[in-house]
């Protein structure tokens, strides 16, 4: 039987192919298996294309930021973003859907796990390293450090499907043309 974490997980990447498609791009989901990708991408004419890692969430948990591993702070690529998910609540609202460049992601999660590694744990203990890493729309910790995780951080990347830079560039060939 299919795990709740893994029908949140196959939703949310259904949901960016609904929103991707709906944009007017070309949107497939990845081979199973393929590394570091969850579904490809191309704008109509196939000339430009990238690659998008979904991850998924509902409202749950304190902080309620999606989970990742410490493989996320190195994974690089020109052309790799990835899409955060939020449920929220309920099933009458839309969800939300951030989209993000892999190195804004790599960096973020990088230095929210410093800070968090850094800061006292229960009792005024030492955080115990570990592989897992958060994205969190809000760190607290982040905030009184002064960095740029604060609250609202992720608002610039809601929706912001241009950001995958797959909208028609006009050639030179095509002007030729006209």
């Amino acid at each position: 039987m299919a795990s709740q974490t893994s029908l949140t997980g196959a939703a949310g990447e259904y949901y960016v192919l609904y929103e991707l498609l709906r944009q007017g791009y070309i949107a497939a989901l990845a081979p199973t298996g393929a590394p570091n990708v969850d579904i490809v991408v191309t704008n109509k004419e196939g000339s430009q294309q990238c690659s998008i890692q979904v991850k998924t969430r509902r409202v749950i948990g304190s902080n309620g930021g999606w989970l990742m591993s410490e493989k996320h702070e190195t994974i690089r690529g020109e052309r790799l973003f990835y899409c955060f998910v939020d449920f929220q609540s309920s099933d009458t609202v839309r969800p939300l859907v951030y989209v993000m460049p892999n190195d804004v992601v790599a960096k973020a999660i990088a230095e929210s796990h410093r800070k968090w590694l850094a800061a006292p744990g229960k009792g005024v203990r030492p955080h115990t390293p570990n592989k897992m890493r958060r994205l969190i729309p809000f760190d607290k910790t982040l905030q009184m450090a002064g960095s740029a995780y604060g609250a609202g951080w992720l608002d610039k990347y809601l929706y912001k499907w241009k950001i995958l830079g797959l909208d028609t560039i006009v050639s030179e060939h095509t002007i030729a043309e006209e």
